[in-house]
């Protein structure tokens, strides 16, 4: 995505949207997200509870914490030590600020990376946590200083008596925080290209299965207690070690590729009773099992487990959102520093950058989601999502993470917090009985219409899978104009982010839905011997561990890793938000209004020029006017025909389209009394559409011939607060734009809103814009799409609404 400012935006910048976050000094989620996930996670799932804090809040109080560790610094680029460990704390307070989305060209970093640079490893924590610093700064640069450091850590490693396979500190026997603290640095070190021995990680892996409690629960030595902040560790440490060892779910021998091959299960027993303990002990006040001491050190261990395990709840709680509620009360109202109980965390420097990971790295944008519909046959291929989230990151430089959503247990709100849900599989019982497939189409369609994005996979030889899924389509879509359909090679998602090759080409259906292919679902071809599915070969793209693959499974690798993130780009705009915008969209059902007396009602108008294309964007629109503008809001439930004399009856109908049209005379006379009579008509051409912007032209022409279509001035009360609105002095628009290679992309610009409109007398009667509001409204805005943003299309929508209230 790239922006272009207008020569007006440095003196408007007061009016900037607060969407725009990602400065480099505004702490956004820039993280390395896991590349291997090894079991077979199960997500518990709980009703979405309404937040008692605001996104803003959260921003707000990771800036504060930025902001006290940048004045904490040294002239010399470091913080003031804790003990005897040299750089510990230094390290610590830099890793936080990288996460935090502090850039590391910023003076902050480049003076705390020349003091780090000068330090040889001699203790575990330092020499891990300023390994970590280095993979996350500059890796290129650093990867000499990498090696050393994987090195030293290797070579420090207890390899014989009962520790053995542990980290310690100097002069002492193994403990599982030093191991912890290695073996994150290890595995960061690995996915910047540093090679760890194999021997290092079963040594490891080995030390963590064998210090597990009975109760599923680590202590920090083994036999000890067990207590939330060391079973966090021993969790991460656990799926780490598991994803370096284990064999992944598809081989390549030669040129042929084997899936579907699930390895032994065992680790995955180990890892649900250490989960299962944390969830019956979960708490974000207390250390489970050591009350309040190292409280931000357990935080900092849950965020781990919660995004490595690609889980949004651990026993039921909604892990970032109660932690970030927590600690944003805790922190100080003044300086911004957090500080903890007891020991290191008696620091304000330590706490406070445990406390900055845990929200900056918590908050990281959801990518996808992983519907878990039962049993094993959903997830044949258990990494396959965490590489191609790996992959997207690396792309797009942007840290991200993915989840695993319980589809028979999630709510639609709990939904809406992927923009993409993904379905493979061979089976499907999750189809019978008809009952229950019919109850999960409504879901779906429910998320569907509220701006979400399906993705079907057929794999593992799944032909009953095929079936289910096409009458599951039939179910969410009853209406016939909902069709699978054959993408065309045109089709954006062949070459929205790269163009695939001709020969690595597939079969992919879809449904043209809202605004865009809301539906694209990939079946086997042909169904007997079928290619590799794309989750197989995601599955093989194992970056960061070493694989030799022969050159033509290479190129289907790359190939289907390619159209994974040409998919994800075109459903998701390349426009993610952190986890803590759920905060906002996370609201209680509203109740339906019995009373219509006092209500405002709009029509949608049925035209000839794709009158639906949008179907939700007025409904949204009034949804937002009733939450922020307190206003009770209706919309008739069918679409209005311009000749019903029920027209008459609304103070403002609305209408889009996206084709060519041409309305009868008895259309033209009906719009043209209602409008000379005191209505109003708002309309928008969907995506910028070239046929429906010159058709609605025309037909205003033909209507008022003495009233030409003109530009409302944006210095026009409707388009400032004087009605209780928004400044659209300048607003976000979305260009899309072929770029070298055949990328799709979008430039967006700063601009002032253009609309159009008719005046009688002294008001407005007829407020067009030839730029997308529509399917920015439904949240179906895509890369093909041009117009407002959807931050941007809600105010001038709601403008338009206060104006309509006060003329």
């Amino acid at each position: 995505m790239t922006y272009e400012h207008s020569p007006a935006e440095e003196s408007a910048a007061k009016h900037r949207s607060t969407h725009d976050a990602m400065s480099p000094r505004k702490p956004y989620p820039l993280l390395k997200s896991l590349a291997f996930v090894p079991v077979a996670w199960i997500v518990l799932t709980a009703s979405t509870l309404r937040a008692d804090i605001t996104a803003e809040q959260v921003r707000t109080s990771i800036d504060r914490a930025t902001e006290f560790l940048t004045r904490q610094q040294r002239t010399d680029g470091s913080w003031p030590e804790y003990g005897s460990y040299i750089g510990g704390v230094t390290s610590l307070c830099t890793l936080a600020l990288l996460n935090a989305g502090v850039d590391p060209d910023d003076e902050v970093i480049q003076k705390a990376l020349t003091w780090l640079r000068q330090l040889e490893p001699r203790t575990t924590y330092a020499a891990s946590l300023q390994t970590m610093v280095f993979c996350k700064a500059q890796p290129q640069r650093d990867l000499l200083l990498i090696n050393r450091n994987v090195k030293w850590l290797e070579s420090v490693q207890i390899t014989d008596g009962l520790k053995r396979g542990a980290w310690s500190y100097p002069r002492a026997s193994g403990d599982n925080s030093n191991s912890q603290f290695a073996l994150l640095a290890l595995h960061e070190a690995e996915r910047v290209g540093v090679s760890v021995s194999s021997r290092t990680w079963r040594l490891a892996k080995a030390y963590w299965e064998d210090c597990q409690n009975v109760d599923g629960s680590w202590g920090y030595v083994k036999g000890a207690a067990g207590t939330g902040s060391m079973t966090c560790a021993g969790i991460a440490s656990m799926m780490i070690t598991t994803g370096k060892v284990l064999q992944a779910d598809a081989r390549a021998i030669g040129e042929r590729v084997q899936c579907c091959g699930q390895g032994p299960g065992g680790e995955n027993e180990r890892i649900e009773r250490g989960l299962a303990w944390l969830g019956r002990n979960f708490s974000v006040t207390a250390n489970p099992g050591n009350e309040r001491l190292w409280l931000l050190y357990y935080l900092y261990g849950v965020e781990r487990v919660g995004r490595l395990s690609a889980r949004r709840f651990l026993g039921g709680h909604d892990w970032y959102r109660e932690g970030t509620e927590y600690l944003v009360r805790q922190q100080d109202s003044l300086s911004g520093f957090f500080k903890g109980v007891g020991h290191a965390e008696d620091d304000p420097l330590i706490a406070t950058s445990l406390a900055l990971l845990f929200l900056s790295k918590g908050r990281r944008p959801l990518l996808l989601a992983k519907m878990n519909t039962g049993g094993d046959d959903w997830n044949q291929h258990r990494n396959d999502v965490a590489n191609l989230t790996r992959a997207v990151e690396s792309r797009w430089k942007l840290d991200l993470t993915w989840q695993v959503v319980d589809i028979r247990a999630a709510t639609v709100e709990d939904l809406l917090q992927t923009p993409v849900l993904y379905l493979c599989g061979s089976e499907a019982t999750w189809a019978e009985p008809p009952a229950a497939r019919q109850r999960l189409a409504r879901k779906l369609r429910d998320y569907l219409d509220r701006g979400g994005f399906l993705f079907f996979e057929a794999y593992c030889g799944g032909v009953g899978f095929d079936e289910a899924v096409r009458k599951l389509i039939a179910d969410i879509f009853p209406e016939p104009e909902y069709r699978l359909h054959l993408l065309d090679p045109n089709h954006p998602i062949w070459h929205a982010e790269q163009r695939i090759a001709p020969d690595q080409l597939r079969p992919l259906w879809g449904i043209e839905f809202g605004c865009r292919t809301s539906v694209v679902y990939a079946p086997l071809d042909p169904p007997g011997s079928p290619q590799p599915s794309l989750s197989c070969l995601w599955e093989l793209a194992r970056m960061g561990r070493d694989q030799d693959l022969a050159p033509s499974v290479q190129r289907q690798v790359d190939a289907a890793v390619g159209l994974g993130v040409n998919i994800l780009a075109y459903a998701t705009n390349r426009e993610l938000r952190g986890k803590e915008e759920s905060f906002r969209i996370a609201t209680e059902t509203q109740q339906e209004d019995p009373f219509q007396r006092g209500r405002l009602s709009v029509a949608q108008l049925r035209h000839p020029g794709g009158c639906n294309a949008a179907p939700r964007a007025l409904t949204n629109l009034m949804e937002t006017a009733g939450q922020e503008l307190r206003l009770r809001t209706g919309v008739r439930d069918k679409l209005l025909d311009i000749a019903d004399d029920d027209l008459f009856n609304h103070h403002l109908v609305f209408m889009h389209g996206r084709n060519r049209f041409r309305l009868t005379d008895e259309e033209r006379a009906q719009l043209k009394a209602y409008l000379e009579r005191g209505g109003m008509l708002m309309a928008d051409a969907i995506c910028g559409s070239p046929a429906f912007r010159e058709s609605f032209r025309r037909e205003m022409e033909a209507i008022f011939p003495q009233k030409p279509l003109e530009p409302i001035p944006s210095a026009d009360p409707m388009l400032t607060p004087t009605y209780g609105g928004f400044d659209l002095s300048l607003v976000t628009r979305r260009d899309p734009q072929q770029r070298g290679g055949g990328q799709l992309q979008a430039t967006l610009r700063r601009v002032p809103a253009e609309l159009e409109g008719i005046r009688f007398g002294d008001r407005w009667g007829v407020i067009f814009s030839p730029f997308d509001i529509s399917c920015a409204l439904e949240k179906h805005d895509s890369l093909e799409c041009r117009g407002y943003v959807r931050e941007d299309a809600r105010r001038i929508g709601l403008n338009v609404l206060l104006y309509s209230l006060q003329q």
